[in-house]
């Protein structure tokens, strides 16, 4: 089988916006669910639906991809299914090492929708030479000393970093230099990459805080409700008083 080593998926080959590349995994968790229970076929409108994005859009997405469906039948579930999984380059095999095996990296090691979806998690390190060779997840952790050479064993192009925040850096530092070229920040952090290294960043923090905003919106909507008030009109981001003058600049 192949290794992502040798092999990248074909979206950007292909000029499949980054936009459209971001929901193609809704699209396929979407359908997979569908294959499971079998069924044949499925509308844009229920994929759509199930997919939570609206048809217009889901249409648009899978042109890029060649696909348009059949009038009156719909889209083939499992050729879409294997189609997506080929432009995600899921129908090869991408080992991946994580870095940092707290609770949160035994977690991730502990995941079996890795192994479903095309990853094969091919060895956890950390830096604590107590947690070097106790089992997780069916694997001996193994000490950072070890990462570049565990990377070029493995062929491995993926990494996923489960640090604390001040050890981040020097981590990906490391796994750029080894030859690591995507990379799953779940530390903290922004970090910083050369071109050609892609990043993407897991803060669930910030999530519960947008969570928080908006369960707050609510609340003040309510309360404006209930006394009959009618709420001042949010301004624009960005603008002052005024309308056309920022107030605070962006740190």
């Amino acid at each position: 089988m192949a290794t992502g080593r040798t092999h990248r998926p074909a979206t950007r080959s292909r000029g499949i916006p980054e936009a459209t590349v971001a929901r193609l995994p809704l699209y396929l968790r979407a359908l997979t669910a569908l294959s499971e229970r079998s069924v044949p076929t499925v509308s844009s409108e229920e994929l759509a639906a199930a997919a939570g994005v609206n048809s217009a859009k889901l249409r648009k997405d899978f042109s890029y991809l060649g696909s348009y469906g059949t009038r009156g039948v719909g889209y083939d579930v499992e050729y879409l299914v294997y189609q997506i999984s080929r432009e995600l380059g899921l129908t090869q095999d991408w080992p991946v090492v994580i870095v940092g095996v707290g609770n949160l990296g035994a977690a991730l090691a502990n995941y079996g929708g890795f192994a479903s979806r095309g990853f094969r998690v091919a060895a956890l390190i950390d830096a604590d030479p107590a947690m070097a060779g106790k089992p997780v997840a069916g694997l001996p952790v193994q000490h950072t000393d070890e990462l570049e050479r565990i990377i070029d064993d493995n062929g491995v192009s993926i990494g996923v970093i489960a640090t604390p925040a001040g050890a981040a850096q020097q981590v990906c530092d490391r796994l750029v230099a080894a030859g690591v070229t995507s990379i799953l920040n779940f530390a903290p952090t922004v970090l910083s990459v050369p071109d050609g290294v892609d990043v993407r960043k897991v803060d669930l923090s910030i999530e519960l805080q947008i969570l928080a905003f908006h369960e707050q919106r609510k609340a003040g909507e309510e309360a404006a409700a209930e006394t009959g008030a009618v709420p001042l009109a949010p301004k624009e981001p960005g603008k002052g008083p005024d309308g056309d003058v920022p107030a605070v600049m962006p740190a």
